[in-house]
């Protein structure tokens, strides 16, 4: 009697593993057509940014060395690099210095380049979106090392590079639009499309 249950188990399992194996095999065309329409697209999309790079690279400017640097060269060159970046017209922008900072071997310079959307209504823009950028120098560095450059968007904490990533008038959009919604709180009935629009009404 043993004998037979032990056959009978043992006929159960390779009919259960037969019957996984059945489905593995049929499930595999289908696995193995998604992994390749998964990486064709993956392809294409780095095809056509590598050839929109190409036509159309990021811009970035010939930035100073140590030697060179100072306060005030180091907020033309900020300005040189914004002028870069593409927006509308309508976008109006001034670069400042704010602060120097000693930090252990290096200075940092904090620049800040605020923009707004000044309209006849209102030429002087209530609300602004700024873009703070930091120029380390070096103390240790010899004169003709280039100086290190980096910003962010106000509010954001990502750390840009110049050269590294294409401008987006949108993130300028963005910050102004949520300050708008901040001193405007019902204006959460319009879309992202509508609320600008009635910024450029009402600023």
């Amino acid at each position: 009697m043993n004998v037979t249950k032990k056959v009978k188990f043992e006929n159960e399992v390779n009919e259960d593993k037969g019957s996984t194996s059945q489905a593995m095999a049929k499930e595999d065309p289908q696995d193995i057509t998604e992994i390749a329409l998964t990486l064709a697209k993956d392809a294409i999309t780095a095809a056509v940014k590598s050839i929109e790079e190409a036509e159309n690279p990021v811009r970035n400017i010939d930035w100073i060395t140590h030697g060179e640097f100072t306060e005030e060269k180091g907020r033309k060159q900020v300005e040189e690099f914004v002028l870069n970046w593409e927006y509308q017209g309508r976008w109006e922008h001034y670069t400042e210095f704010l602060r120097k900072e000693d930090v252990l071997h290096s200075f940092y310079y904090i620049y800040c380049v605020r923009w707004s959307i000044p309209t006849a209504r209102r030429p002087i823009a209530q609300i602004t979106a700024s873009v703070y950028f930091t120029i380390k120098v070096n103390k240790n560095k010899p004169p003709d090392a280039p100086i290190d450059v980096s910003y962010v968007f106000e509010g954001h904490s990502l750390v840009h590079r110049p050269g590294m990533i294409r401008f987006r008038e949108k993130w300028l959009r963005d910050i102004i639009e949520a300050k708008y919604v901040l001193v405007n709180p019902n204006i959460f009935q319009f879309n992202s499309i509508g609320v600008f629009q009635n910024i450029l009404g009402d600023f």
